[in-house]
């Protein structure tokens, strides 16, 4: 079976799966809408299918049923589960994939080197920030991330997870003296911005 079809079965799957949440739920779809801010119209197209489930849409639907993720997006039934990541380099920053562009949330590991000066010593440098449009959704594996939030620095250790609208400036360098090491699920505007995109300088 070719990817394209497996990846058309999840995202034919998301609808009836959301479909049966909100019923077990013993809600609306008005009162799912009031609760995510997700107009009627677009839940609607979501659980009949017409609507092609993004990150932007899962994220919410996901705290409001109080399940993972990965329940709402599910996996192909049959053939062969196994990825198979290329990593790759961008911004110095190691990309290892981690899914195959199921319904326009992907995943990464992403790996930073700390910033080193020309003593070869560690240096702490605010990270340049960016906005787009989208959310995203990381966890810290290793290592300590220096996450750059609009006006809000945070340091996060394994373990700890964060959240965020894309859109408030964000972001993200090595707050430590060892590599730090993160997961991150992306919507496809996130990936073009942080995985895609060339540096402008």
């Amino acid at each position: 079976m070719s990817d394209d079809h497996d990846i058309t079965g999840v995202l034919t799957a998301v609808g009836p799966r959301l479909r049966a949440l909100r019923r077990e739920r013993g809600v609306t779809l008005a009162q799912v809408s009031d609760a995510t801010g997700i107009s009627l119209s677009t839940l609607s197209r979501l659980e009949s299918g017409q609507r092609r489930p993004t990150l932007e849409l899962l994220l919410p639907l996901a705290r409001e049923y109080r399940v993972p993720l990965d329940e709402l997006v599910g996996a192909p039934a049959t053939g062969d589960p196994r990825i198979y990541p290329r990593p790759f380099t961008r911004h110095g920053q190691t990309f290892v994939p981690l899914t195959r562009h199921l319904g326009g949330l992907n995943a990464y590991k992403q790996i930073l080197p700390p910033r080193t000066g020309p003593d070869g010593k560690p240096q702490s440098v605010r990270p340049d920030q960016s906005t787009h449009e989208g959310y995203e959704w990381l966890y810290v594996l290793s290592g300590r991330l220096w996450l750059v939030l609009g006006d809000h620095d945070l340091v996060l250790t394994a373990g700890e997870a964060a959240e965020f609208d894309t859109r408030t400036p964000h972001g993200f360098a090595n707050a430590g003296t060892t590599p730090v090491e993160w997961l991150s699920l992306y919507g496809a505007q996130g990936e073009r911005m942080h995985v895609r995109a060339r540096p402008s300088r």
